[in-house]
């Protein structure tokens, strides 16, 4: 039983029933105005029809009868063609309209997971539609509330936590500063670098998290030389080739993910060279270098925030094993990914892909 008409099964089995009325309402105007085809006559046949007159054939009877079908509209098996084409046609238009009536409501939150996924302080879902379409779009509203607060509340907690740390550290490093046994000194000191720099990652990775970017057209290879010539600067020893038309994307999130792969080769191998591939749906960005690089099983372990690879990529050479992790993350906030190669003749090569949209 249908207790309203508010929901979506009563309006498509209403919109069913309205367009089967509808078929039906032209079938039987149609058979009304033309009537059904006479039975065909024998030669001699001259009975009388039922109440006519005496003396008055069928034959007269049938010229009160309405006219047949005009030429080019016989009945198929009895049933003439234009009204089974009304039906079909009006049948097909319903299922259509039920279809699109359907699909709409999930599309729409389809389309809004789509924005949440790519930024948490997306407009809200709009509560329109049927019932159960309502009350989808509140539930996913009030998702939508929930993860905000629970990300802003893990990095309130997090950055305090943070702030509190520093003052006991800062005061550790001043006594460290008394010890006067030289290896020991260095030991305690190594340490408390090696906790400052964790906590300063850990802010800076939710900070990454947390930042909401609208795509916009950007300059990626403008970025790319920019990014080069600053660490010639800085006397690195890092190179740029290709060329590439602009591309719709994040710029903070691209460049935070360029800038961890160069640091990173530059870390490891002490240069970097890095190569623009176009294309006319695809911008792939390899990010080389001829250094230890990293064992094909666990290329991907070193995405995972703080993981390290043991021997020549550990914490003497610097870094607290997040780079990676933000730059996986950014490049897939604009739609792509970011994986690891073996370069030709020894080394790694970080590969870029991001898509043209």
């Amino acid at each position: 039983m249908i207790r309203s008409a508010d929901t979506l099964f009563a309006r498509l089995f209403g919109g069913a029933l309205l367009a089967i009325f509808l078929a039906h309402l032209l079938a039987f105007m149609w058979f009304h105005h033309y009537g059904p085809p006479p039975p065909p006559m024998q030669q001699g046949d001259h009975r009388e029809a039922p109440g006519a007159p005496h003396g008055r054939s069928s034959t007269a009877m049938d010229a009160l009868r309405p006219p047949p079908p005009p030429p080019g509209r016989a009945p198929f098996f009895g049933i003439p063609l234009i009204p089974l084409f009304f039906q079909l046609v009006t049948l097909v238009i319903a299922a259509w309209f039920g279809a699109k009536v359907l699909s709409r409501p999930v599309q729409r939150i389809s389309d809004a997971a789509e924005r949440l996924s790519e930024n948490l302080d997306s407009p809200p879902l709009a509560i329109t539609g049927p019932r159960e379409a309502r009350q989808a779009a509140t539930t996913f509203n009030l998702m939508q509330q929930r993860i905000r607060e629970q990300v802003q509340q893990r990095g309130r907690m997090l950055a305090a936590v943070s702030h509190d740390l520093r003052t006991p550290l800062a005061r550790l490093k001043l006594r460290v500063e008394q010890i006067e046994e030289p290896k020991l000194h260095g030991q305690m000191s190594q340490d408390l670098n090696d906790m400052i720099a964790m906590l300063d990652a850990t802010l800076t990775y939710l900070n990454e998290q947390r930042t909401s970017e609208v795509l916009q057209y950007f300059d990626v290879q403008a970025l790319i030389e920019s990014l080069t010539e600053n660490a010639q600067d800085n006397g690195d020893d890092v190179e740029s080739s290709g060329s590439c038309r602009p591309l719709k994307s994040q710029p903070m999130a691209l460049r935070s993910c360029l800038h961890n792969l160069i640091d990173n080769a530059l870390r490891y191998a002490g240069h970097a060279r890095v190569v623009i591939e176009d294309s006319s749906d695809r911008l792939l960005v390899r990010v080389v270098d001829s250094g230890p690089g990293i064992p094909a099983h666990m290329r991907e372990a070193v995405f995972e925030p703080f993981y390290r690879v043991e021997g020549s990529r550990n914490r003497n050479s610097g870094g607290v094993g997040i780079g990676m992790t933000i730059a996986r993350e950014a490049a897939r906030r604009m739609g792509g990914d970011l994986r690891l190669e073996e370069t030709p003749g020894g080394g790694l090569t970080a590969v870029l892909d991001l898509p043209r949209v």
